[in-house]
């Protein structure tokens, strides 16, 4: 694990796996029992992570697994020109680190955008772990499935779709996030800045204040610095168009 922040005995801290709201969603889902406490065991769980502290960076050795158990962490790659490409934004419950589980070394930089926190496990006990946890495994293969299906569907959306609809389909895509978290779908924290959205969705961060402008003179949104508020559901999917933007049914990257 990269040496940017501290790690505490997850045992320690009142949270456990079993109480976590985002246990559905992360590597414990479907778990019994005694499988969940053995699998809390290899848990561990960062240190609150301020805007601009990493979970881990480019060339960092592959260690560990992360899930994001609270704030917003943004995945980066630099370009051939030293550019920074935004690969995607992670909401609690969504895992890192998969991509450099072939490789041996994270190809890019996982960094907090705002105050965050991960549960961090080791890949040499999570292998151990799958040999007597009925059903990690498959888990595993689930969220790796997904994350395959998020990178297509992001691909799909840059190539296919208009600047408008590239800004819609991501603000439909977070809004169904948030309500599978248990939150607000209409109403909500967007604490990415405009020129992120844009270097994400590869648009200039005057088209996306543009269009954010353009939605909001519409009824369609309302923007105040970093909340968003959908007034017009229905609008805004017709702007999507045929773009399945919903994380939970093909796991888009935003």
């Amino acid at each position: 694990m990269s040496a940017k922040h501290q790690v505490i005995d997850f045992d320690k801290v009142k949270a456990t796996c079993a109480e976590c709201n985002l246990s559905e969603l992360c590597l414990p889902r479907g778990l019994h029992r005694d499988d969940l406490l053995a699998f809390e065991k290899m848990a561990q769980r960062s240190r609150p992570l301020h805007r601009g502290e990493y979970v881990f960076e480019t060339g960092d050795v592959f260690s560990a697994i992360y899930a994001v158990r609270s704030g917003i962490i943004k995945l980066y790659a630099d370009d051939d020109h030293g550019e920074e490409r935004i690969l995607g934004f992670y909401l609690p419950g969504e895992l890192l680190g998969l991509d450099a589980i072939h490789s041996g070394r994270h190809g890019c930089s996982a960094l907090a955008i705002e105050t965050s926190s991960v549960c961090v496990f080791s890949y040499d006990r999570f292998e151990e772990a799958c040999t007597h946890i009925h059903g990690l495994c498959q888990q595993m293969y689930r969220l790796m499935s997904r994350e395959i299906s998020t990178e297509n569907e992001f691909l799909l959306m840059l190539k296919n779709k208009t600047a408008e609809q590239r800004i819609a389909g991501f603000l439909v895509n977070l809004a169904a996030r948030y309500q599978h978290l248990g939150y607000s779908g209409t109403e909500f924290k967007l604490p990415m800045s405009r020129e992120e959205i844009g270097n994400y969705l590869g648009l200039t961060t005057e088209t996306v204040s543009r269009l954010f402008s353009k939605m909001q003179r519409n009824n369609i949104i309302d923007s105040k610095r970093h909340y968003i508020k959908i007034k017009s559901s229905a609008q805004l999917h017709e702007l999507v168009g045929d773009f399945v933007a919903d994380k939970n049914q093909c796991n888009s990257v935003a």
